[in-house]
């Protein structure tokens, strides 16, 4: 299903009578479901890999790995940012390990084959050996990729779904102010498993109505501020902080002492700002950095968080403990959350739930449904079909 197709099916559900129905239990469950999402959903779509500047120097390399590949974005001798998939292309062996590195040229470690930076194949011991070999044929594998803003994003299977750009474009005014594109990496990646499926961290991350009853510290520094909004693509999430102090240390101390920040427009001062890309990609802005976070599928019943944190270059000491306190703030957030998903990923699996009526209000939910549902109809069913449905 090409760009065009995705949007005339999105177009056509969009008054469908089961968008007043969450999607149902057995898609966060099911094997064979997961397995058809990976490729409807998951391999379309663009993730984030890391900010330009991570990647200064030729030669300097990071990796993502998700739904069984590994990516590898490369800095050329050119100067230019390319994409492969981390495999040799002799014995399919990994050539780098680990989430980031610099390297002259790409060797495998199986048997030597020698790759450039750009890709190209240009050493292999015992050459004559390879009757079928040709060098220019068995360069490393290409992987689409994009630069929104500084932030890199690739793609295993492009052109079904917008760019980042494209799905970010109506928001390109409200973002530019934050200059990411001059940002720095704060916090390495870090990858924190969860025993969810994937969808239910992007929809708790959507979800409006759970704010005034399981986070408390929200509620105190964003009051009742708290506003969310869907666009095809784009969930728009925000909160400003109010002026009454909070109790809680931390969130006083964020309030009291995060500094202006003059680039910035006058409504951004103290609004936090939170984007979900689709379909698995948010990232929050703030006044003193932004966090970027995706969820990335590893089984029907479990995923891994992978986070990273930029900021603009400030060695002030205000900043820097107005950033520990954001991380104080928002670790309790997370744990939280941690908490209400998992919950939710046991209830279903029960016998007794099918699927959940939904409000009007939980927009950005009703927008997630819809484009699972136009991708696969089968979505629909309250209850799983018999097995081999996919294969129909």
């Amino acid at each position: 299903m090409g760009h065009q197709s995705v949007i005339a099916a999105l177009s056509a559900a969009e008054h469908d009578p089961d968008a007043d129905w969450s999607l149902p239990g057995w898609l966060y469950t099911d094997p064979e479901y997961h397995a058809l999402e990976m490729e409807r959903v998951i391999r379309p779509s663009w993730q984030i890999v890391c900010h330009v500047s991570d990647l200064a120097k030729p030669g300097d390399w990071r990796t993502i790995d998700y739904i069984g590949e590994s990516v590898i974005v490369v800095r050329g001798d050119d100067m230019e940012l390319r994409a492969f998939t981390n495999v040799c292309r002799h014995r399919a062996m990994r050539l780098v390990e680990g989430g980031k590195g610099c390297a002259k040229k790409l060797v495998c470690p199986y048997h030597a084959w020698v790759y450039e930076t750009d890709g190209r194949l240009t050493g292999v011991p015992m050459k004559g050996d390879y009757p079928a070999l040709k060098l220019e044929e068995n360069g490393l594998a290409p992987v689409a990729l994009e630069v929104w803003h500084g932030f890199v994003f690739v793609c295993l299977k492009p052109g079904v779904f917008p760019t980042v750009g494209e799905m970010m474009a109506p928001y390109e005014a409200e973002v530019a102010p934050y200059r990411f594109a001059d940002m720095r990496t704060i916090s390495e990646t870090r990858l924190r498993p969860r025993d969810v499926n994937w969808k239910n961290v992007g929809d708790n991350y959507s979800d409006n109505l759970h704010i005034p009853v399981a986070h408390d510290g929200l509620v105190r520094i964003f009051g009742k501020s708290y506003e969310i909004g869907a666009d095809d693509w784009v969930d728009r999430l925000k909160g400003d902080l109010v002026d009454k102090p909070s109790g809680n240390f931390w969130e006083r101390f964020y309030q009291t002492h995060l500094p202006r920040v003059d680039h910035l427009p006058e409504e951004s001062q103290r609004r936090w700002l939170y984007y979900k890309l689709w379909p698995n990609i948010a990232f929050d802005i703030y006044a003193d950095q932004i966090d970027f976070m995706q969820w990335l599928p590893i089984s029907p019943t479990t995923c891994v968080l992978r986070e990273m944190a930029f900021a603009l270059p400030d060695e002030s000491r205000t900043m820097k403990l107005v950033r520990y306190a954001n991380w104080r703030i928002n670790r309790v957030v997370n744990k939280e959350d941690t908490w209400l998903i998992e919950r939710v990923q046991q209830g279903m699996a029960s016998d007794t739930y099918g699927a959940g009526p939904i409000g009007k209000s939980e927009v950005c939910l009703r927008s997630f449904a819809r484009k699972i549902r136009a991708l696969t109809p089968e979505a629909r069913l309250h209850k799983a079909p018999p097995a081999g449905w996919s294969k129909a």
